[in-house]
């Protein structure tokens, strides 16, 4: 039994959940210190207190950051109580967090239709979220800190990226965790669904339906979509997301275009011709043709209040920073944001909206980290807006994605005179985080990479503001490929196996020096127009390789109109009218094809192949002229002379290269020590980055041609 002293504090924190909920945390912290000594052997104690904390897990807050409530669903230990270094065990939290937001505050006005969602007697727009935690068990063992992951169409990659293990959306086993790089320091770990329209099973956030008055409000909807092979159906919605629902599927209004380039004419099919099959498919006479481009315009109905994403993740950080009561993370003082390709351009979108502060002026994240989400913000507050579309050289055309301004410090477009930046708005605010902006090789041809650090009309570099730093890594790849590299059904060359997670997680350390202890990061390293190393695309510097497309293509980002309400995130014109392009430039190459400027690994200082943020499409797809998607290619150097020059290579062959297998190493190894002394990489991952080097020395010269 229960000890009576603790049987009658329960009895008391019961009342308090139902008539003063913020006493009952402090009744809680009295259990935890009169009872401390005798939990140490009293088992029916231990359980007591437990079920007291998890009742504490379900009380509603009374707070000033509009996280209404933590509810906690699932909690279990990590690994069985394992211990991670001095941080000891950690446990697992799943639930739902309840947000509530006052439309009439500034800091939320600017949340598209948040004024049209349904309110509560105390005039606040509710809505909630999936949340998933890893956290310290002994919360004064951790470090003060949390890593926030905006997951990536409601997935989870923290643990890939930063603890060398497998992907898992609930990490359970040993291989999940990794090595534990991040738990060993007491890093919390945090996820939340901010998106309503991922597929199923993955973190989702409720959010909600715009109306007028109660009726339903009708809009202007797009969908895009490119085959890689005839069918009769297509999907109208992004890579299996949900759509919204059409308003009139009979509609005479709603037309189906077909063009073969971004900005090529466009022929109407006729209406009898084609149909939706329902809220989410399209079907055409005939089949659709692969490669060829597909736009479905119409009426749908029950816009998502899609801002609240942002106003979510404002909150949920401010909550976990500044507040006790509720609070799973008390003694977190410190958080920083991590983003990997739209999840980065999210943070891109978070940070120029002016989300970085708090309903109480407070800053929300002190570093951000934005990894490859190129130039671009995209749909996360508008009418309608689908979250998950990007813009690609080939692949999701014409969203507002690639939008001025790109650069985090102050520019002018010269077509428009308008002046701003990226912090514009954190900076006046005093609120702006660390940033930290990490490039592949693929934002520079898919995602307008340069405008992250050129003038728009691509005529002059930009230096990044004192608070930012801006990371390439070379000829490295927006998602890297298996090992052994693979060659996908879609694609015309073998993935770029290229890995940046070494990298990034070296990056992560100094961008924490930096906010802690006031320790400048290693410098940014990008291409430049002064150097020669950013340059336009017909004059990167190009070897000729058999059976290789040069210069290859690159995203054409043009100015767009949606029309006069667009200021107010409302689309009128669908498509949008085009205006005149921006200039993208590509970094320049060696003669081994590869990127001359930003962080080069062992594998392209020291190369057996050329590596690429690039792939076209395969034969058979349509458009081979075209990329597929953002994926990256590997193309091997011959192994011998004769080969080479069999084939007409312009690039020296690995026999005319390297004298022997350990010279090879001896080379890799010292390329390995420099970006260790220059803090681009952590010295006890250098056997890593010796090991991926080797293993592609020996694919090289042993593969069949």
């Amino acid at each position: 039994m229960p000890h009576p002293c603790l049987s009658g504090i329960i009895e008391r924190v019961s009342r308090a959940v139902q008539t003063r909920p913020e006493r009952s945390h402090l009744l809680v912290r009295q259990v935890q210190v009169a009872t401390a000594a005798r939990l140490r052997y009293n088992k029916s104690m231990q359980a007591s207190l437990w079920r007291l904390s998890y009742l504490i897990a379900f009380l509603p807050i009374t707070t000033d950051a509009r996280v209404v409530q933590i509810r906690v669903d699932h909690r279990e230990p990590v690994l069985h109580g394992k211990s991670f270094g001095a941080t000891g065990a950690y446990e697992k939290l799943v639930g739902t967090i309840e947000f509530a937001l006052d439309p009439s505050l500034a800091q939320n006005e600017g949340i598209v239709d948040l004024a049209l969602a349904p309110r509560n007697s105390r005039g606040e727009v509710e809505f909630s979220a999936d949340f998933y935690l890893i956290k310290p068990t002994d919360a004064d063992r951790g470090n003060g800190r949390v890593l926030y992951e905006v997951g990536n169409r409601g997935s989870k990659g923290t643990l890939r990226t930063f603890q060398k293990s497998g992907p898992s959306q609930d990490p359970t086993t040993e291989a999940d965790f990794g090595d534990g790089f991040l738990m060993r320091q007491g890093y919390s770990l945090l996820w939340m669904g901010w998106q309503w329209d991922v597929p199923d099973g993955r973190m989702r956030m409720n959010m909600p339906v715009a109306t007028d008055h109660g009726a339903p409000i009708l809009g202007l909807l797009r969908g895009n979509f490119i085959l890689d092979s005839r069918s009769e159906t297509a999907p109208l919605a992004d890579r299996g997301h949900k759509s919204y629902p059409v308003a009139d599927r009979n509609s005479p209004e709603a037309f189906m275009t077909v063009r073969d380039s971004t900005i090529a004419t466009t022929q109407r099919i006729p209406r009898e011709k084609w149909h939706f099959v329902d809220d989410s498919t399209v079907a055409l006479q005939g089949g659709f043709e692969p490669g060829r481009i597909y736009d479905v315009v119409y009426r749908a109905r029950d816009p998502r209040v899609v801002g609240t994403d942002l106003a979510g993740t404002r909150d949920l950080i401010s909550f976990l920073k500044y507040s006790e009561a509720g609070n799973p993370l008390r003694g977190v003082r410190l958080a920083y944001g991590w983003g990997v390709s739209q999840s980065g351009r999210f943070l891109r979108h978070f940070l120029y909206e002016g989300f970085n502060e708090d309903e109480q002026g407070r800053q929300v994240f002190d570093g951000v980290i934005d990894e490859v989400g190129g130039a671009g913000r995209g749909s996360f507050n508008h009418r309608f807006g689908q979250a998950s579309r990007d813009a690609n050289e080939f692949f999701n055309f014409l969203y507002p994605v690639d939008m001025f301004p790109f650069t985090d410090g102050p520019e002018t477009d010269p077509e428009s005179g308008q002046t701003d930046a990226l912090l514009a708005r954190a900076e006046a605010r005093h609120v702006a985080p660390k940033v930290f902006h990490i490039l592949s090789n693929s934002e520079y041809f898919n995602r307008s990479g340069s405008l992250v650090h050129t003038d728009p009309a691509g005529q002059r570099d930009v230096e990044p503001p004192a608070g930012t730093r801006i990371y390439v890594i070379a000829s490295g790849p927006h998602f890297f490929g298996p090992f052994p590299p693979e060659q996908a059904a879609n694609l015309s060359a073998p993935l770029n196996p290229i890995n940046r997670n070494l990298v990034v997680r070296a990056l992560l350390t100094a961008l924490d020096a930096w906010v802690t202890e006031g320790v400048a990061p290693p410098p940014s390293q990008f291409p430049h127009i002064a150097d020669g190393t950013l340059t336009p695309r017909e004059k990167a510097g190009w070897p000729k390789i058999p059976g290789v497309r040069f210069p290859p293509p690159t995203l054409i980002t043009y100015r767009l109109d949606f029309g006069p309400k667009w200021r107010e995130g409302i689309v009128d014109f669908e498509p949008p009218h085009i205006g005149k392009p921006f200039v993208s430039l590509v970094p320049a190459v060696d003669e081994n094809g590869n990127a001359r400027a930003g962080i080069r690994l062992p594998c392209v200082e020291v190369p057996i192949a050329t590596y690429s943020g690039w792939n076209y499409r395969a034969a058979g797809t349509g458009a081979v002229d075209q990329f597929a998607g953002e994926a990256g290619s590997i193309f091997p150097f011959a192994r011998t002379r004769s080969e080479r020059e069999a084939k007409g290579d312009s690039r020296l062959s690995i026999e005319e290269r390297y004298a022997s297998r350990d010279q090879y190493v001896g080379k890799v190894a010292l390329a390995a020590r420099k970006l260790v002394e220059n803090r681009y990489l952590l010295r006890e991952d250098v056997p890593d980055v010796i090991d991926f080097a080797v293993a592609q020395y020996d694919w090289a010269v042993r593969r069949d041609p």
